[in-house]
């Protein structure tokens, strides 16, 4: 049996941050690692500056801290910011074969570190990167155009939460496994004995592709749990947001190295735009973990093609998040959460609310109101909300490609397609700062349930529909049913009898989604807390994963018995 190590100096480093980690993990309770508040008096002063200054000197060069990576000779590099500057930045184009050789040889000294160490060098790597949280917040909004305090927090804190979260599921996992153990089997005489060492060992290559929305968010899952479990790991960003997983990449290398690990372990595998690079990766022989966020056209084709093919494969594609109306106690509360639901980066999340089924009455503290009243007032709120320019891009961000700003220019003619009436039309929004980005606050079409071609489709960006039912319990069947033919990552209910709410919660299980109940706070549908929600639920098809469950871990490394008499 191959020694595995019990000594590095990062084991003492960051044993208490692990420790505290894993019982948070073990409670389900709140944890945050790392501050998600970008101010000085947090990160130190200046920071923000730094940050700033660090992403500007990024810009329009050859991105530094890659070149020991097996490469073709040829730069790769399109990204231009939806708030209209082009990045500039060039990255090497990666050497496919050479690269996965070089990951196959930086293996088996990763594996022999044993989970311990492995998890340590990890933390250590996401300290790094949360000490650049302001210089990723630059990368991750003017790749992905998410407004800036969403980029640091969702890009930087609460991604690299994510992180820490995937690294302790992974250790707890493969603590289970004890590495010796003496067997007993009573017998005639003398009991059989025999000496059984259990040994880890990784699949193999890991292959992440990473989306344009949230660049670092959703691809630190899959690749700190395949690192975790011994894995080297490929990162394939989308074409529009390399630089944040490039940074992540940067200041994996470089903390492997000192670490006394070969640095091929990570890996980035850059291209152009219209390239097909991720299926020709997706296929490599020596690729075997694929981790992917993005459309369900792909998505669908590595759950047959790769995973056909052998690969171990884990999908978070698209969804119809649901909010079902019955009544409430605060209507303003009520409406408010929903307004920044639909508000938050344009509708431009996994998480963010679609569906919106409601009754013919519903009835509220302010008095019974039609389905049409409550729609009405709905796009009343959102109006509201976002009413102000210069504060409303600070939630909406910038649309990210042409297709969610083709959809939310025409609303009327959306509305006309798709057989439903316009309650509230989608408007633009200037940026006092950034004169070219295209910013668009929520729409809303209404449409009767009979209608399902309209709404059983994800509408991607700021377009929601106002669904009009029969009645609750119409509203619930159609939710769960629709939920579990086409996916759903999220799903919310609003009632104030505990008999609709069970009703909510049987329908949410047979759909196979997480459901919130009565928001009216500050905790919206489209978040959710590293260390006790699960991310998705691999239950229904918008994922055949969460984040992080042991499921999403435990198949990334295997275990192998080797066993004697004693």
């Amino acid at each position: 049996m191959a020694t595995t190590a019990t000594t590095h100096p990062l084991l003492d480093t960051h044993r208490e941050t692990l420790e505290a980690a894993t019982q948070a993990l073990r409670e389900r309770s709140y944890y945050s690692r790392y501050p998600e508040s970008p101010s000085p008096r947090v990160y130190g002063e200046g920071s923000s500056e730094r940050g700033q200054l660090a992403h500007q000197e990024t810009l329009n060069k050859d991105f530094d801290g890659l070149e020991e990576q097996p490469t073709t000779g040829r730069s790769v590099g399109s990204e231009k910011s939806p708030y209209g500057p082009t990045l500039g930045v060039r990255y090497p184009e990666l050497d496919v074969d050479a690269a996965m050789e070089a990951a196959q040889q930086a293996l088996p000294a990763w594996r022999d570190a044993g989970a311990e160490v492995r998890a340590a060098v990890l933390t250590e790597v996401i300290e790094r990167i949360n000490a650049r949280s302001h210089e990723m917040a630059h990368a991750v909004m003017h790749t992905s155009g998410q407004p800036f305090v969403m980029s640091f927090q969702a890009g930087g804190p609460h991604a690299q939460d994510r992180a820490l979260e995937a690294v302790v599921v992974a250790l707890e996992e493969q603590r289970r496994v004890p590495e010796s153990v003496t067997w007993e089997k009573p017998a005639k005489g003398d009991p059989i004995r025999m000496q059984k060492d259990y040994r880890i060992v990784p699949r193999g290559v890991a292959l992440v592709i990473g989306c344009n929305t949230f660049p670092t968010w959703n691809a630190y899952p899959g690749i700190f749990a395949s690192l975790a479990t011994g894995n080297p790991v490929v990162i394939k960003p989308h074409p529009h947001a390399v630089l944040p997983l490039a940074l992540t990449v940067q200041i994996a290398r470089e903390t492997l190295a000192e670490a006394g690990f070969d640095p091929a372990l990570v890996q980035l595998a850059a291209e152009d735009d219209g390239g097909t690079l991720a299926k020709d990766l997706a296929l490599h022989p020596a690729v075997k973990i694929i981790d992917y966020t993005g459309g369900p056209g792909f998505g669908h084709w590595l759950e047959t093609e790769a995973a056909g093919a052998g690969k171990l494969v884990y999908t978070e594609k698209a969804g119809l998040n649901t909010v079902v109306v019955d009544s409430t106690d605060d209507l303003k509360g009520m409406l408010g959460n929903l307004a920044f639901s639909f508000s938050l980066y344009s509708g431009q999340m996994c998480t963010a609310p679609q569906n919106v089924y409601v009754p013919p009455t519903v009835r509220t503290d302010e008095g019974d109101l039609s389905a049409a009243e409550f729609a009405e007032k709905l796009g009343q709120a959102i109006s509201g909300f976002t009413a102000d320019d210069a504060k409303a891009v600070e939630v909406l961000g910038a649309t990210v490609n042409d297709d969610v700003r083709g959809r939310a220019t025409d609303i009327p003619g959306l509305a006309d397609r798709l057989g439903g009436d316009v309650v509230l039309d989608s408007r633009a929004v200037a940026h006092p700062s950034y004169p070219d980005a295209v910013v668009r606050t929520p729409a809303l079409v209404g449409v009767d349930a009979a209608n399902d071609a309209a709404y059983t489709q994800e509408c991607f960006g700021p377009v929601a529909f106002v669904i009009r039912t029969e009645d609750t319990a119409d509203s619930l069947r159609r939710f769960s049913r629709t939920v579990a033919e086409h996916g759903g990552m999220t799903a919310a209910v609003y009632a104030t009898d505990e008999e609709v709410l069970d009703d909510a919660r049987e329908a949410a299980a047979d759909a196979g989604v997480a459901l919130s109940e009565n928001l009216t706070g500050q905790i919206f549908v489209n978040q959710t807390a590293a260390f006790s929600d699960f991310h998705g639920t691999g239950a229904n098809p918008a994922a055949n994963a969460a984040y992080a469950d042991a499921a999403f871990v435990s198949n990334r490394f295997r275990v192998i018995t080797s066993r004697r008499h004693v």
